[in-house]
């Protein structure tokens, strides 16, 4: 049994002042010379709630221990209360460490195990824990994965011997290559961002305009310190009556807002790496922050291509690992390849890092009857604004009869999107693989095994059987589940589609 790190005390003291920074600023700042009841009550509540904080995560690093045996981890908390959870390691599905500037500072690291359970019992994380520490834990579980990979390949082996199968030469997969964990493989890196790599990403994701909110907020703050509004508007068009005045300024500010834009990208996405070995992928990222994610490439469920309009335009997309397990906090993004990655070199990495998967170029196009058929289907979100402006009927501009263009105008675009969104369309059915692509501005390219498709189904409203189409539904495990669709394809398609799923039996193998 062991205790978590002394640091993880001073990890959620921090995060305590961290998540409290708003009040302490807003009683003991704002509010410094006010005599005001609340505030004097409010001030002795924050104490009396920051006591209890202080004291909690004292008791709860007392009580709380964890172990790791051959088979799971075991976890012991609570206070007055005692639990125990039991997490076995067959159940984790990513692992996920993040290392934040506090982590680097004590030379120590966080670690995340993510299982494909619900609730929040179903991960084991250790906020504070050395680097040695975690690659024993990772190691653990990594080995323990490779064993029961081997058992099940043994097995299915036995199995076909029972059955009076001809025993042909063992042929080589990647679960076999992976039972060896004794043996360290070397990783092979399949990419790694450059210099250039950033410059290209800062102006691909508009990186550059964050400096308008901040000159927003610094107007707003100027506002305030000025209590009449007359002075700060005399300022502002006293420095933009002069041309070159003006135009210096507008030079700085876009000079400014680049080298911002390149420097909260470089931040982000430096030293970006992208490695696997036989069994795992492995995707690194972050220079004040450091972010790790690794997966079991079989737990892999679908990829994701995305491609946002100014993507398109300049070919490059980013890659999305679907998996069975949840990916712990959003804001780290570490399911995500190098989200500016060359459309080809993408497809190809695809190919590298997963070996059993396929990424055909040539999709089929939906029919004419198709377009004519979503430029007929009603838009009910139209109806409802052309119906508000109707009642209203809002002066835009001076304009009495404006309503009825910014109508027009919102039913040209809805137009547009849907044609958009045809063209854009595409399918396959590849062997035991779908590709189904969609979308308008910003298209996804999704890639799935048939045997990680759980759910399908055929649907057909009744504009569709009048012209004799359907739309599928996929479903794959994830967390949240995965579901994806594709509408209008044509019925025989759809009919195929079906079959092509019956077969999954095929794939699927049981014990």
């Amino acid at each position: 049994m062991k205790r978590h790190h002394p640091l993880t005390m001073l990890w959620s003291l921090w995060k305590l002042v961290k998540n409290s920074f708003a009040i302490i600023l807003f009683l003991f700042i704002f509010r410094q010379g006010s005599e005001s009841q609340w505030v004097f009550y409010g001030r002795i509540a924050f104490y009396i709630g920051i006591s209890i904080s202080i004291i909690s995560i004292i008791l709860k690093w007392f009580t709380s221990r964890y172990t790791a045996d051959d088979t799971a981890f075991h976890i012991y908390s609570g206070v007055f209360n005692r639990t125990r959870r039991t997490i076995p390691y067959t159940k984790v599905q990513n692992v996920n460490r993040h290392t934040a500037l506090f982590h680097r500072l004590f030379r120590v690291t966080s670690i995340r195990f993510e299982t494909g359970i619900k609730g929040e019992d179903a991960t084991f994380q250790l906020h504070v824990v050395s680097l040695s520490g975690a690659e024993q834990l990772e190691k653990i579980v990594a080995g323990h994965m490779a064993e029961e990979a081997e058992e099940h390949v043994t097995i299915d082996v036995d199995e076909s011997i029972e059955e009076g199968e001809e025993q042909s030469e063992p042929v080589v997969t990647d679960e076999v290559m992976s039972l060896p964990a004794k043996e360290k493989q070397e990783r092979v890196v399949h990419y790694h961002s450059t210099r250039r790599d950033i410059l290209k990403a800062s102006f691909t994701s508009l990186s550059f305009l964050v400096l308008i909110p901040v000159l927003a907020t610094l107007y707003s703050w100027v506002k305030d310190f000025f209590p009449d509004e007359e002075v700060t508007e005399s300022l502002l068009l006293t420095w933009l009556d002069s041309w070159w005045i003006a135009g210096l300024m507008i030079v700085v500010l876009l000079i400014i807002s680049i080298a911002l834009g390149i420097v909260r990208t470089f931040v982000k996405y430096g030293n970006f790496q992208i490695t696997s070995d036989a069994k795992r992928i492995y995707i690194t990222k972050g220079m004040m922050e450091q972010t790790s994610f690794s997966i079991l490439k079989e737990r892999v469920q679908a990829v994701k291509i995305t491609q946002s309009r100014m993507k398109r335009l300049l070919g490059l997309a980013e890659v999305e690992l679907t998996t069975a397990g949840s990916l712990g906090e959003s804001d780290h993004e570490v399911n995500s390849l190098y989200p500016f990655l060359p459309v080809k070199q993408a497809y190809t990495m695809i190919e590298e890092i997963l070996p059993s998967y396929r990424v055909t170029q040539e999709m089929e196009k939906l029919p004419r009857i198709s377009l004519w058929l979503r430029l007929l289907k009603p838009s009910w979100g139209w109806i409802i604004i052309m119906g508000l402006l109707w009642y209203f009927k809002p002066f835009v501009l001076g304009q009495k009869h404006a309503w009825w263009m910014i109508s027009a105008i919102l039913l040209v675009w809805i137009a547009t999107c849907r044609v958009m969104d045809f063209f854009h369309t595409r399918y396959t059915l590849n062997q035991n693989f779908i590709q189904l692509r969609r979308g308008a501005l910003t298209s996804t390219l999704f890639i799935s095994k048939r045997e990680k498709v759980i759910e399908v189904q055929i649907t057909r409203n009744v504009l569709q059987r009048w012209f004799g189409v359907a739309s599928i539904h996929t479903v794959n495990r994830a967390k949240p589940v995965l579901h994806h669709r594709a509408h209008d394809i044509p019925l025989d398609t759809a009919e195929s589609f079906q079959s092509w799923y019956m077969g999954r039996t095929k794939d699927v193998q049981t014990r």
